[in-house]
């Protein structure tokens, strides 16, 4: 199709953005630049956590999915805007990066294709993740010259340990599915064609459990030894414990009512 006649709908679809929609509990935020694998712009990458801002305040949010438009999860930052000598664009990337480690809820990364440079370091910002065999992870600042934020390099090497962050960061060599799974970079591979099943699936049941124990799991898994009081007293007065237990006795779904919105008090500390 000549691009003079392309519709103003069509040429909007194409023009780099965050997509997303709230659909039974489930936010589903997806990265879209098709013209660049789904490459990070710097609007992208400021745009992102107003974004998470947004679906943090939303007590119908229970679960986050991010995932790139098509057969691509996000080929990293836009190769033009790292040529601003003054770095913003990177400072906006852990920006982001950070903004998504810290949302209250549970995070899902669903990646299809390509998982490089920018785009791992928003999947490792999520809680877990999940690959459809044939994807490709890499991080790549030595292939271009960058130094990767302490920040980022810290939780890769909490996830993946330091041979294996010391591995991807020294080469910018790509990995499949099956080395990221035995790093632990990818918590589970399914099958070419089963990943949004599975995530819908998986996503549901997430939602369908306690925030309470979840928000306190999430703290405590990624460091936070400063809140056990707080948590305690969270659980004294949420009502989820009795329900849970009722529910169980009762052979029924329990239905928790404790959220993260304006219950879990101060949002964690980083680094």
């Amino acid at each position: 199709m000549d691009l003079r006649e392309q519709s103003p709908e069509r040429a909007a679809a194409a023009e780099p953005r965050l997509e997303h929609t709230v659909v039974d509990g489930v936010a589903t935020v997806v990265i879209s630049n098709p013209a660049k694998r789904n490459a990070m712009t710097a609007d992208m990458w400021q745009t992102l956590p107003v974004l998470l801002d947004g679906l943090a305040a939303d007590p119908g949010v229970r679960v986050l999915v991010l995932t790139g438009a098509g057969d691509t999860f996000c080929a990293g930052a836009d190769i033009a805007s790292l040529r601003d000598p003054a770095g913003r664009p990177q400072a906006l990337a852990v920006r982001a990066e950070e903004a998504l480690a810290a949302f209250p809820r549970p995070t899902l990364a669903a990646v299809r294709g390509y998982c490089v440079g920018g785009g791992s370091q928003l999947a490792a910002a999520c809680d877990l993740r999940f690959a459809e065999e044939g994807a490709s992870f890499g991080v790549t600042p030595a292939k271009l010259g960058i130094v990767y934020p302490s920040s980022s390099t810290r939780r890769l090497v909490a996830l993946v340990g330091p041979a294996a962050a010391k591995f991807l960061l020294f080469s910018g060599e790509l990995i499949g599915t099956e080395r990221a799974l035995r790093t632990g970079l990818v918590d589970e591979v399914l099958p070419a064609g089963a990943l949004a099943g599975r995530v819908a699936a998986f996503a549901g049941v997430l939602a369908s459990r306690s925030q309470l124990t979840q928000a306190a799991a999430k703290e405590f898994a990624d460091g936070r030894e400063d809140r056990d009081a707080h948590w305690a007293e969270q659980a004294r007065g949420s009502g989820d414990t009795a329900e849970g237990v009722a529910a169980f006795l009762e052979r029924r779904t329990p239905r928790f009512t404790w959220t993260t919105t304006g219950s879990a008090g101060p949002a964690p500390t980083s680094g």
